[in-house]
């Protein structure tokens, strides 16, 4: 048996995403697409295989040139679209005297291809077109011989009564006789011609099989799903689930990602949709994955991560619960709790910096490998002034106005740094407490940076409000629990924490201000008020730096929040 995979497509359902990827290799559990038809299709028998191309071709070229299938796999590629009868029609120098089998490269399926083969075999119709219920696409029709009598594709109403053609085809070589040369044509229309001068087109209807077009992104991440889930409860818990997986969605935070928790029986786990790759540079998904394993690898406590698809989004991650930081401290009877609760994440937060540096890779971050002074000038200053003070309160000033103030508080911040892993967004909230332990989550954002800042981060977090006191005693108790292990100066200790813990703050509001106003994430505002204060008593209490413009605005503020 000789085999085509019908790849031209250009995959306009799924822009942006094919723009610099085809269709044909969006990876499914981490493999391509066009790969794992292309196996398929050589356990069911194939000898040959051939794929028309014409969207990103050269890609797809690329691809198949590096592969070793143990049979020849060739590419032809139209510089104009010729449909799907027209791509048959065009490989017939590739075609012998026996049935083949068209297949094509957009769908995820199990069903069986060398049995549809030898069902075509079994009788003396030239077509075989298998059939599955599908309620989105069924179009065609077939009578209780299991013969197809119509095909409705040009509605956009669907029936019940009718069934999906899979894209799977098994053909006699006498079916392109009835295919034109060398123009454009549907292979559809061809079999309703054929019909039409009675030539019976039989139908193999799958019923128990599993069957999924990926043309659009719902779709694409639907199939992704299927064949993931299964898998990642498989491995998280060494047993092979038959159960139902059902999905819950969680409530998200700051981020644009999207969360689930995963129930299949008494198992729970956690997956993160970062959405589909829209480029090949490092992306946040990448950063999750490679820090995250990095991390737990280190025995770092962090969420073990047991499945992902860096293309698709989806990472499949341990369940840690709903208990989160935040609602240890609001429960707190007094600061004595307080300060016992954070002793133990402080501890955790110290072996955070110094083993999460160690064998730390930069080129697993995704916006810069360090906190350096641009990353605090555009991303904390900047942040502050275009979507807190311009964007959220609509105060009528500019960066440039701050630029020098901005610029000489980022030399502060960075100096007497002690480096090690950085979190970047140490707070409440992405601390998990699962059976007495602390976790740490959202480490997508880490880089290498000052401890002082991750600190700065923890104490003083809005969403708990640490009174100043136990804020002290914390610093106090990291500096001693630090200077067990690393040498350096406290005084310059506390002076670096205090200037970072301004960056810190400026960023903190300027996502407030974000968040708030652009993404209608309104829930956010309550923290506005306390995020102020904190800035206003850091900055009146600052002494050595002189930041008489910010300190004008941040009186400004003041009465405005």
């Amino acid at each position: 048996m000789k085999s085509m995979i019908l790849a031209a497509g250009m995959g306009t359902r799924l822009l942006p995403h094919t723009e610099d990827t085809p269709k044909p290799l969006f990876p499914v559990a981490g493999l391509p697409l066009l790969h794992i038809t292309i196996h398929a299709l050589k356990r069911a028998g194939s000898t040959a295989i051939i794929i028309n191309t014409h969207h990103l071709y050269q890609k797809i070229e690329f691809f198949i040139d590096k592969q070793k299938y143990g049979i020849p796999v060739y590419t032809r590629h139209e510089p104009v679209i010729l449909g799907t009868g027209g791509a048959i029609k065009n490989v017939i120098d590739f075609w012998d005297d026996r049935p083949f089998m068209v297949v094509n490269s957009d769908i995820v399926t199990d069903i069986d291809l060398e049995k549809v083969y030898d069902y075509h075999l079994s009788h003396k119709y030239p077509v075989t077109l298998v059939l599955y219920d599908c309620h989105e696409f069924n179009s065609v029709s077939v009578n209780k011989g299991s013969f197809i009598t119509d095909f409705d594709n040009g509605s956009d109403v669907y029936s019940t009564d009718k069934l999906t053609f899979t894209g799977i085809q098994v053909l006699d070589p006498e079916v392109l006789e009835f295919i034109p040369d060398n123009v454009f044509s549907s292979i559809i229309d061809v079999y309703k011609k054929m019909i039409s001068r009675g030539r019976k087109i039989k139908a193999f209807i799958s019923k128990k099989d599993y069957w999924k077009d990926i043309g659009t992104v719902k779709s694409y991440k639907k199939a992704v799903f299927d064949k993931m889930a299964t898998e990642a409860f498989n491995q998280a818990f060494s047993e092979n689930t038959q159960n139902e997986i059902k999905q819950k969605k969680l409530k998200g935070d700051g981020s644009e990602r999207k969360w689930y928790r995963l129930t299949a029986k008494d198992r729970m786990l956690v997956m993160v949709d970062h959405g589909i790759r829209e480029n090949r540079g490092t992306c946040e998904v990448d950063s999750f994955v490679s820090i995250g394993r990095h991390l737990y690898d280190s025995r770092i406590p962090v969420p073990k991560i047991h499945l992902y698809d860096t293309f698709s989004g989806l990472v499949f991650l341990e369940d840690l619960g709903d208990i989160n930081l935040q609602t240890l401290i609001q429960k707190a009877e007094s600061r004595k709790d307080i300060f016992a609760h954070y002793k133990v994440v402080i501890n955790n937060l110290i072996d955070l910096s110094v083993s999460g540096a160690i064998n730390f890779n930069l080129s697993w971050t995704y916006q810069s490998p360090e906190y350096d002074k641009n990353l605090i000038m555009e991303k904390e200053c900047r942040y502050f002034v275009e979507a807190f003070l311009s964007g959220y309160l609509g105060i009528n000033i500019s960066f440039k106005e701050l630029k020098e103030e901005f610029s000489a508080l980022a030399d502060k911040a960075l100096e007497s740094s002690v480096i090690g892993f950085l979190h970047r967004d140490m707070q409440s909230r992405n601390i998990m407490v699962k059976n007495g332990r602390y976790y740490f989550i959202d480490f997508q954002g880490g880089r290498m940076g000052p401890i002082q800042y991750d600190l700065a981060s923890l104490l003083i977090d809005p969403y708990v409000n640490i009174p100043s006191p136990v804020q002290d005693q914390l610093l106090d108790y990291c500096i001693e629990k630090l200077l067990s292990s690393i040498d350096f100066d406290p005084d310059k200790f506390r002076t670096c924490f205090k200037h970072c813990a301004l960056t810190r703050n400026l960023q903190m509001l300027g996502a407030f201000g974000y968040l708030s106003r652009n993404m209608g994430k309104t829930y956010f505002e309550k923290y506005i008020p306390r995020a102020v204060e904190t800035l206003k008593k850091n900055l009146f209490s600052l002494s050595g730096l002189q930041l008489p413009k910010l300190t004008s605005v941040v009186k400004k503020i003041v009465t405005q929040v």
